[in-house]
Formats: structure tokens, C-alpha cells, sequence
């Protein structure tokens, strides 16, 4: 008989990758040798085909993105990171970045892998056949993905300037990029996230407008609140009001509670019930 490996399966495979390439990277970084930067690119990018491949079957059971519950929204704001990591991270010259990228897709996949609650309802046709919808949906949570990334490169920035307050430059800090070249890096993230989320709420808008009684207000207030919060720090960026390690603070804050404000995002919460194919609700 033979044994037929499910989403799930692809995607446990495909967080069990991740977590090797952070184990590398620290391992590398604990002997105080130079980072190994290109095994962790390649093991971060076998995993990255293996989730996609997961997604797609999920996606493929449920007709559309797979954006109908908890499990998935967090499966796809990993996928959104490493995929802009994929595409420039190397542009960034930054070897640490590659480590950091790892450690937030181990995270966020196995935090969801772990806890079946998240999983435990599944919709079909979750936006009605709607592209623009699923387009809408799809376009923000990239944006999330952007904003992990910049919290992952604030979190360098706040290494960079403890390295420098401590007059500490040899090891692992070695390798972060300057302050400056961080500094270009996270404003560039965020706005590009904020872009994108401002294109995803005018489509969104667009739809919304001609049937309101329709929207969840308590997705939106969440969608609008964390697209709001990011426009302000970024009035306030390019204004020379928040710099620095306020700046990466800030950054990396607003990213918890936008993870937090994921609840509200998951509109699986007034789904009924009724799980999808036999396929897709196998779960190792």
C-alpha cells in the first residue's frame, strides 16, 4: 500500500529544512568562524521549493490562495519573507541576514505545525471565486512578510550599535553590515511593506465599497490599524523623528503586535465547520 505524503507532510519537511540552516548558522557562529553563508542559502531555498510545493497542494484542495485560517496565514508570512529574501537578501551583502531569515521561517512554521488548533478548520472557495479578493488578501500578507524582514534586519541594526557601543567589531558582529547600509536597508522595507499594503486595501476598498455589509469590521479595523502604525513610523522616519535604535525598536515591536493582530486577520473564525477533502485535513 502505498503511503501518499499530504500538505502538511511537505510542509513539516519543509520547516525541518529551515531549522537545519539555523542550526548551521549557529553552529557556525558559536565557533567563531566565518558564517556559512551559502549552505544556509541553499538549505533555506530547498526548503522554500518544498513549502511552496505544499501550499500548492493545499491551495489546490481548497480552490484558491490558502489564506482561510491561522495555519495558513502564518505558513504564507514565512513564505512571503524568505521569498523577498530569495530575491534580494543577496543585494543586501549581508551573510547574517540569511541567518536571521532562517531562524524567523523556523519560527513561524513549526509555531504553526505545533499547534493543531490553527489547523482545525479549513475553508474552500474562501474568498467566493473573487480574484481581486484573493488578490487583496494575498498582496497583505506579503506585506507582512516585508515586515518581518525589516525586523529581522532592525534586530541586526540593534546588534550593530551594541557592537559599536561596546567597541566590540571582531566575531560574528563582523559580519553585520554598517549602520548606514542597515539604516538604507530598513527604510527601503518599509516602504516597500507599507506600498504594498496600501495596494492591497485600495483593491481591497474597491469591493468593499459596494457591498460593506459584507466585510468583517473586526479584520478590518485589525488590516487598517497595522497599515496606519507602519505609515506613521515612516512619517516619522523620513522626517528625522525616529532614528536609530528607537527606529529598530519600533520596528520590531510593531511587528509582534502585527503578528498578534493575525487573529483578527484569520477569517476562518466564522467559517462553518466543515472541513475540506479527505486529503487535505490528514494531518501527520
Amino acid at each position: 500500500m502505498s503511503y501518499v505524503l499530504t500538505d502538511r507532510h511537505w510542509l513539516w519537511i519543509a520547516a525541518e529544512f529551515y531549522a537545519v540552516a539555523f542550526l548551521v548558522g549557529t553552529f557556525s557562529l558559536m565557533r567563531g568562524g566565518k558564517h556559512a553563508h551559502t549552505f544556509t542559502y541553499v538549505l533555506t531555498a530547498i526548503g522554500y521549493a518544498i513549502q511552496l510545493y505544499g501550499l500548492g497542494l493545499r491551495g489546490r484542495a481548497v480552490g484558491g490562495c490558502p489564506l482561510g485560517n491561522t495555519f495558513e496565514i502564518f505558513q504564507f508570512t514565512a513564505w512571503s519573507a524568505i521569498s523577498l529574501y530569495l530575491l534580494v537578501g543577496v543585494r543586501f551583502r549581508s551573510s547574517l541576514l540569511g541567518y536571521f531569515t532562517a531562524c524567523l521561517a523556523t519560527a513561524l512554521t513549526l509555531t504553526s505545525l505545533l499547534i493543531p488548533g490553527w489547523d482545525e478548520v479549513r475553508r474552500a472557495n474562501v474568498f467566493g471565486g473573487n480574484a481581486w479578493i484573493e488578490f487583496h488578501a494575498a498582496i497583505a500578507l506579503f506585506s507582512y512578510g516585508v515586515f518581518a524582514l525589516l525586523a529581522l534586519t532592525s534586530v541586526m541594526s540593534l546588534l550593530r550599535n551594541y557592537s559599536l557601543k561596546a567597541k566590540n567589531l571582531g566575531g560574528w558582529f563582523a559580519f553585520l553590515p554598517s549602520v548606514i547600509d542597515l539604516d538604507h536597508i530598513n527604510l527601503r522595507l518599509l516602504v516597500t511593506g507599507v506600498l504594498l499594503m496600501t495596494l492591497s486595501l485600495g483593491v481591497g476598498a474597491v469591493w468593499w465599497v459596494r457591498d460593506f455589509s459584507g466585510v468583517d469590521s473586526l479584520k478590518l479595523t485589525a488590516t487598517i490599524a497595522v497599515w496606519l502604525a507602519y505609515v506613521v513610523v515612516l512619517i516619522f522616519r523620513i522626517r528625522g523623528q525616529l532614528l536609530s535604535k528607537r527606529f529598530a525598536w519600533t520596528c520590531v515591536s510593531l511587528f509582534a503586535l502585527a503578528l498578534l493582530s493575525l487573529g483578527a486577520v484569520d477569517g476562518s473564525r466564522h467559517a462553518d465547520k466543515t472541513s475540506v477533502t479527505e486529503g487535505v485535513s490528514a494531518r501527520p
